[in-house]
């Protein structure tokens, strides 16, 4: 059996889950976690070879900005996996193209991934591919998004919700962060981007908010508008599907909270005069939430629905695909590190075994849906799927909800 080299840049709760899946299930010869931190490269490292028993994985110190040292770090490998904030990713696209790597991220902001997409004849040149945003959602609500659509002959209309939550709600938030704040008030102070009648429609966020309903024990949720959870599905479906949207889901009363932070202005990123001093609104946000939102220990439930209307042999259908994941006892791993972290390493391990086209693009397009459901399912990811016939599709948003 073949044996891959991976490097993963960001050695934080995703890096260190995306790690531990490359030496179980990707083939892994050598596995490098790299971060600016070289503690918490060292720590990453020795947790994942003390929970497999292991010797694969090694650390090393490294400014994930500094393009030149990158593309030394990555030379020899077989793919790279960006962990950090979205930011740097634009940087290491082009040390991954310098080295000649392939390169997936966690991403985090549709509009570098769409730069990232630019790189697409470099790469193909190069022979590696670059896929950005794969993660939980986007990530792996895009590839169940489009599992689903292929359930059905003629797929027209695409609603995904999704959500990481606290298995035991704790107020006064009711939330548990498991990954980087920037990411999460990049979403929530961003645009949804949707297809409404078939045309890219820019959705404010922390509007449309409906109940969604679960299996006990979550019961009743809140979902709302937020932004980057469509990615660039929109760009690619144009014209193809009527609708296409996606809606975060978290406990009740979570929406209200959300909503007069916006309006009162906290995730903004123009700094304000206050006294002597200027702040930015979202870096306040920032130092006062998160300490509220990150809970050690709390465990987590995660949580992907994707309802497709459509036709299937000509008649009325739709295909419910849906995950429901749980933190992991026996690891230690939150089920948003499975969700996320172990998603972004099945797309570089299918990289490295060259099952992804070369280029640059969109998970959508760059990843196999079905092998990409199988990898969930070999991992204890369990998706669940129910094609059903219909006397008709609704024609609108109200009813799509179970």
């Amino acid at each position: 059996m073949e044996k891959y080299t991976y490097v993963v840049i960001g050695a934080g709760r995703q890096g260190t889950a995306a790690a531990y899946d490359m030496i179980r299930w990707g083939e892994a010869r050598k596995v490098v976690l790299a971060d600016v931190d070289p503690d918490a490269a060292r720590r990453s490292a020795e947790r994942v070879n003390r929970l497999l028993n292991s010797t694969v994985a090694e650390w090393l110190p490294v400014n994930a900005g500094d393009k030149t040292v990158l593309a030394g770090l990555l030379a020899g490998a077989d793919s790279c996996l960006s962990a950090v904030p979205y930011w740097f990713n634009l940087d290491i696209t082009e040390a991954a193209l310098q080295a000649g790597v392939n390169m997936c991220d966690l991403g985090g902001n549709t509009d570098i991934a769409r730069l990232q997409h630019h790189f697409s004849e470099k790469a193909k040149t190069a022979g590696i591919s670059i896929i950005p945003n794969c993660g939980q959602v986007p990530g792996m609500g895009t590839s169940l998004c489009v599992y689903a659509m292929e359930l059905l002959d003629e797929p027209r209309d695409v609603f995904m919700w999704d959500g990481g939550i606290p298995q035991k709600p704790r107020p006064p938030f009711n939330y548990v962060l498991n990954f980087h704040i920037a990411g999460l008030t990049n979403e929530y102070a961003e645009p949804g981007m949707f297809l409404r009648e078939g045309k890219i429609t820019a959705v404010e966020p922390m509007t449309e908010l409906e109940i969604v309903e679960f299996p006990e024990p979550l019961g009743k949720l809140e979902a709302f508008v937020t932004g980057g959870g469509t990615d660039t599905m929109p760009w690619t479906f144009e014209g193809k599907l009527r609708t296409l949207q996606n809606l975060t889901l978290r406990w009740p009363g979570n929406f209200a909270q959300l909503r007069a932070y916006w309006d009162l202005g906290l995730w903004d990123t123009r700094p304000i005069r206050v006294g002597n001093q200027e702040v930015v609104p979202r870096s306040v946000f920032h130092a006062l939430f998160e300490p509220k939102v990150v809970v050690p220990g709390d465990e987590d439930v995660v949580i992907v629905r994707v309802k497709v209307i459509g036709k299937k042999g000509g008649r009325p259908a739709e295909a419910l695909v849906e995950v429901i994941d749980y933190y992991d006892k026996e690891t230690g791993f939150s089920a948003m590190e499975r969700g996320t972290g172990w998603s972004a390493a099945i797309v570089a391990e299918m990289m490295a075994r060259g099952e992804t086209p070369r280029g640059a693009g969109g998970v959508e397009i760059m990843v196999p849906a079905r092998p990409f459901v199988e990898a969930l399912g070999q991992r204890g990811i369990r998706v669940t799927e129910t094609v059903m016939k219909t006397q008709g599709a609704p024609g609108g948003r109200a009813g799509i909800a179970r």
